[in-house]
């Protein structure tokens, strides 16, 4: 039988692993506190194959610390990450009681299984075919992690991996949101995942002169709305959450972070990298999440936005910030958190989509860090150096998601 859908969706667990912590409150907790995540790289790669830059957002935790030894062999570190974040948002969410027909799991990736992918080539190339392991092809397709979650967890409503770039993690939960929605599951576990700390993307991302080449700061470079901004700074994890109906979670009586009430998604159509100048495609995409949360500008106290650092991309989403909010931007806290983790490409959605949740919850914007001299041009107050208090009552924030092929997703969060 199927349930009835509920169009309210409420989030009961998190998970994370990610450059600043090896969970999801060890990662918040340093999110508040302002460190960054950005570490200078032990290895050789940039002697060996003259990568300008050494450093990155590395994890902060190895996998092995919480995988054993045969789960390592036969995931690659995409799905490990995800594998390890799941479980810790599932385990926070009280492991709930449900279904498997009810169950669904949406974990996407950008790039998917890179390292499988690279080592099998390196393999084939240097020890023949016959040396190419057998698991290959399961580690390295972008669905592999969502795949491992569902049979972790017995989802049968459905394992879904949708690839959209750096809006990959974000696109997830609101899909998440939409099975709940749409009466196909009760509960969803859903997010974002990325390993491609590896020389060959760092070499394509830095000669598409993207990355910020601060070698001899690696904790001051990326600097979102800074006059000085160069790049961003790549990094590496997971964050997953647990989504259930409203009705679900209180049949239980699950504790509510808070409720995840609107999904606005749109696509520039205008380059396979570069945002529309003008932001349309952003301001379509959040004017679409405010109005599926029913939620006005005034209501709008925070955002947590995509700000990777770039010079073009930072400012467009600000115009098209206060585009959609007019007037009410003023007394909006942006929060810009890839200055402390980097960017986790696929992971980066789900895991702005977590700080979101987490600061509605608490009623605590995170710090924009490495922000030393902020461009004039700026359009939306911002959280520097120490969290923001949010207002009391209720309350909605706005998560930006957005991609290469231009696309992107807003998430609105409420208070429960």
């Amino acid at each position: 039988m199927t349930a009835p859908a509920s169009r309210d969706v409420v989030v009961t667990g998190l998970g994370a692993t990610t450059p600043l912590g090896g969970d999801a409150p060890s990662t918040w907790a340093a999110a508040l506190a302002g460190e960054s995540g950005a570490r200078t790289m032990d290895n050789d790669w940039s002697e060996t194959y003259g990568i300008p830059v050494t450093f990155a957002a590395t994890i902060k935790e190895h996998p092995s610390e919480k995988l054993s030894r045969p789960e390592m062999k036969r995931m690659d570190p995409s799905t490990q990450y995800a594998m390890i974040a799941a479980r810790e948002a599932w385990q926070d969410a009280g492991a709930p009681e449900v279904d498997g027909e009810r169950l669904g799991a949406v974990v996407s990736s950008g790039i998917g299984g890179i390292w499988t992918t690279l080592d099998a080539w390196d393999t084939l190339q240097e020890r023949g075919a016959r040396r190419v392991l057998p698991m290959t092809v399961p580690m390295l397709m972008p669905n592999s992690p969502a795949a491992y979650v569902s049979l972790e967890l017995g989802a049968q409503a459905g394992a879904h991996a949708l690839v959209s770039a750096c809006a990959s993690g974000a696109e997830a939960i609101g899909y998440g949101i939409d099975m709940i929605r749409a009466g196909r599951a009760d509960v969803v576990v859903c997010g974002g995942t990325e390993a491609t700390i590896h020389p060959m993307p760092i070499a394509a991302f830095a000669a598409s002169r993207t990355l910020s080449l601060r070698n001899d700061d690696p904790q001051g470079a990326s600097r979102p709305y800074d006059v000085d901004r160069d790049g961003f700074v790549i990094g590496e994890g997971a964050a997953v959450v647990v989504l259930e109906s409203a009705e679900h979670a209180a049949a239980r009586g699950a504790r509510v972070y808070a409720k995840m009430a609107g999904v606005g998604l749109s696509s520039d159509a205008y380059h396979i990298t570069s945002p529309d100048p003008e932001g349309k495609g952003q301001v379509a995409a959040m004017r679409r999440s405010l109005a599926d949360a029913d939620v006005d500008g005034a209501e709008v106290v925070h955002v947590n936005a995509h700000a990777t650092s770039t010079k073009v991309g930072d400012l467009t989403e600000t115009r098209s910030i206060r585009t959609v909010l007019g007037d009410d931007t003023d007394h909006v806290r942006l929060s810009a958190t890839k200055s402390m983790t980097g960017h986790l490409l696929g992971g980066a959605g789900a895991l702005e989509a977590l700080f979101t949740i987490k600061a509605v919850h608490e009623r605590l914007a995170p710090p924009t860090i490495n922000v030393v001299t902020p461009d004039p041009e700026l359009q939306v107050p911002l959280v520097r150096d120490e969290p923001a208090t949010l207002p009391d009552g209720d309350i909605a924030a706005v998560n930006n998601s957005f991609g290469f092929g231009g696309h992107n997703v807003a998430l609105t969060v409420t208070n429960a």
